[in-house]
């Protein structure tokens, strides 16, 4: 029988599962490696691992044995069928009390079915966002765990060490109950699909609308990452266009076709079951969509490049200004989407969120991390019962001050041919928002003309009513219901 040495197991050998072995050994933690191909434990322990207080094992029942108890046994393996099969085989080997903690990028709602599945067995399950990447996972990631609450204590002093640090406070907490925690990932991953394309959109702007260079254009993005905007993911788009190797500039050389794991897709998804408009989002997974038609547009720019489109004739600087100001409006927007998403998901499934922790959580160690989200997390700390960043004071004097920007950003772009999926919907959005009365009044009209699905009227609000528009028709209605 092995000796109980191991803080926790964690399942997983590929590049994120072997850094966060190397984190938490760092910060004290003995760790159990194990993989299903166990010819990597030994490889890990031999090579990244070798010097450290790091153990291995080559079977479940090994790995089990080496735990402290409550026994923690963390997954980083593919999203689906392999974490139901690995929860399957570990059962039997655990007592009631133990933690399984799902590391990957699962549905939010499997992470649900097995939180209470497993909570018969009284075996508490965690799933747990983990973001930031190999070096997030290596030297300080942002971890969302949801799951069993009374797992929390167990795993808060590892993860709370593990985790990156922002102004001196873990990007960790407790998000809530069930799939909570992969809930909040699944929706960061979508910001952070908008927020990538809206980086895209500025580039191209950049590009063929200014005709900047790409060392121009890293400046610009230089400059950005000093203020405002500061990002990381505008940190890391200057260093993109800064790269050379010895063919020169690298970024013009990579193809136009972008790639998707599911999460920006199943954030939209989710918010179309939830009835919440994150179109900022959905159109960013639409470009990724459209970008995969690599023929398609190459023949449609045969047959449609003989448009004649002027030449920017501005000052450049200028607009460079209302650029920025664009994108700030278009992240306040996008945020915004994500939060209201949140807040739906968090009343349905009666999940007690923390939002300003959740905005700390996306401080430090993610994708999306930026000090634009110190100002979120002060929002909701403020009022946390905010139903909107918009309304917000720091974010509402934001947009008044970005929104003429956009306007001129968006003519400018449509002058010159130039796509703006993201932008565009930010400012469909934002215009749409602050309307009292939108023209939805002749849809329930052409709704109840063509099936009897009936309207309400503004001065008798809950009173379903039909109209036989042509005397021809009934007076029966059709039953109502919520799209």
């Amino acid at each position: 029988m092995s000796e109980a040495v191991a803080d926790i197991a964690l399942i997983g050998l590929a590049v994120m599962g072997q850094n966060l072995i190397l984190n938490m050994n760092d910060h004290g933690f003995v760790v159990c490696a194990y993989n299903r191909t166990t010819t990597k434990v030994k490889e890990f322990l031999d090579n990244e691992a070798k010097g450290t207080k790091v153990v291995g094992a080559y079977s479940l029942e090994e790995m089990v044995s080496k735990l402290k108890k409550p026994r923690r046994v963390m997954l980083l393996v593919k999203a689906g069928p392999a974490v139901d099969a690995f929860i399957k085989n570990l059962v039997p080997l655990l007592s009631p009390g133990d933690i399984i903690i799902d590391g990957g990028n699962s549905e939010y709602q499997d992470t649900k079915r097995r939180s209470e599945e497993l909570e018969k067995n009284n075996i508490l399950y965690v799933g747990c966002g983990v973001s930031g990447g190999e070096e997030g996972a290596r030297y300080g990631p942002s971890l969302m765990p949801g799951g069993n609450p009374k797992a929390w204590p167990s795993i808060k002093p590892i993860f709370q060490a593990i985790c990156a640090k922002a102004d001196g406070e873990p990007c960790c907490d407790w998000v809530g109950e069930t799939g909570a925690g992969h809930f909040v990932k699944m929706v960061h991953n979508g910001i952070e699909y908008a927020d990538m394309q809206l980086v895209s959109e500025a580039y191209q702007l950049m590009r063929d609308g200014l005709g900047l260079s790409q060392g121009e254009m890293a400046s610009v993005f230089d400059e950005w990452n000093r203020g405002e905007l500061s990002s990381y993911l505008i940190e890391i788009t200057r260093d993109i266009l800064n790269y050379k190797n010895d063919k020169g500039y690298l970024l013009e050389r990579i193809r136009d076709t972008a790639g998707q794991k599911g999460t920006g897709k199943w954030t939209v998804i989710a918010a179309l079951e939830y009835g919440v408009p994150v179109t900022l989002i959905g159109e960013s997974v639409f470009a990724r969509c459209l970008s995969s038609l690599a023929s398609e547009r190459n023949e449609a720019y045969s047959i449609f490049n003989d448009e004649k489109i002027e030449a920017f004739r501005g000052d450049k600087t200028q607009f460079l200004q209302q650029l920025k100001n664009a994108i700030y409006l278009a992240k306040i927007v996008s945020y915004a989407q994500g939060f209201m998403l949140l807040r739906d998901a968090a009343k349905v499934n009666n999940w007690n969120l923390n939002y300003g922790g959740i905005a700390l959580m996306w401080r430090g160690g993610c994708i999306i991390r930026s000090v634009f989200l110190g100002n979120i997390k002060q929002a909701f700390e403020k009022n946390p019962k905010l139903s909107n960043l918009l309304f917000d004071d720091f974010f509402a004097k934001a947009v008044k001050r970005c929104r003429s920007s956009l306007r001129v950003v968006l003519s400018t772009a449509d002058t010159l041919g130039i796509p703006t999926p993201v932008l565009s919907a930010a400012r469909n959005f934002y215009d749409s928002i602050r309307r009292n009365r939108l023209p939805t009044n002749l849809i329930q009209a052409q709704r109840d003309y063509f099936g009897a699905h009936t309207y309400e009227l503004v001065d008798d609000v809950g009173r379903f009513v039909h109209t036989n528009w042509t005397g021809k028709g009934g007076n029966t209605s059709a039953s109502t219901y919520d799209a």
